[in-house]
């Protein structure tokens, strides 16, 4: 029974896109913040509206994208493996959507907390997922996907931002 449950357990989690260092980072702003409160200075209903901002954009950006990535899958949906390079939806303006709206979650979490330690585990997370995500994918999305890859990686920000404009004859280039 409990080894049925812990395969289930792991299942699940192997689909959900929780990146392991605003995982962490968000509970050890918790944490941190009650064994030594570190507050923000200003008011706390400022924090609390900007916190409840970043906590609601990001839960809605990582929805949004995974229901694109679902709505684009032809089988079984393994976030994991994906079966095309997903350009639509969130995926136009950034090419981890989710990355980036666990990272406005992170922040919303210290905000709404009102805790300076959210300078310090926001950063760590960020460059965590970079070096150990984001990057890692990237490599692995361009050894299966190629040029296909290529041109959306020239078009579309890593994390956030307007689609690029590529040149014609650059278009051309990287169509060949």
């Amino acid at each position: 029974m409990r080894w049925n449950l812990a395969r289930r357990a792991l299942a699940a989690y192997e689909n959900l896109p929780l990146p392991a260092g605003s995982a962490i980072g968000a509970v050890l702003v918790l944490v941190l913040e009650h064994a030594r409160p570190a507050p923000i200075p200003g008011r706390p209903a400022v924090h609390r509206a900007a916190g409840s901002a970043a906590l609601a954009a990001g839960c809605a950006l990582n929805a949004w994208a995974l229901a694109e990535r679902r709505r684009r899958t032809a089988g079984a949906f393994q976030l994991e493996q994906p079966e095309s390079i997903v350009a639509t939806g969130p995926y136009a303006f950034s090419r981890h959507p989710m990355y980036f709206g666990w990272w406005l979650i992170h922040l919303g979490i210290g905000l709404l907390r009102g805790s300076r330690w959210i300078a310090a585990t926001l950063p760590v997370a960020v460059l965590l997922e970079h070096f150990g995500g984001s990057m890692v994918e990237e490599r692995e999305l361009r050894h299966r996907f190629g040029a296909e890859y290529a041109r959306y990686a020239e078009r579309v920000p890593r994390y956030a931002g307007l689609p690029r404009r590529v040149s014609r004859a650059a278009a051309r280039t990287s169509a060949t």
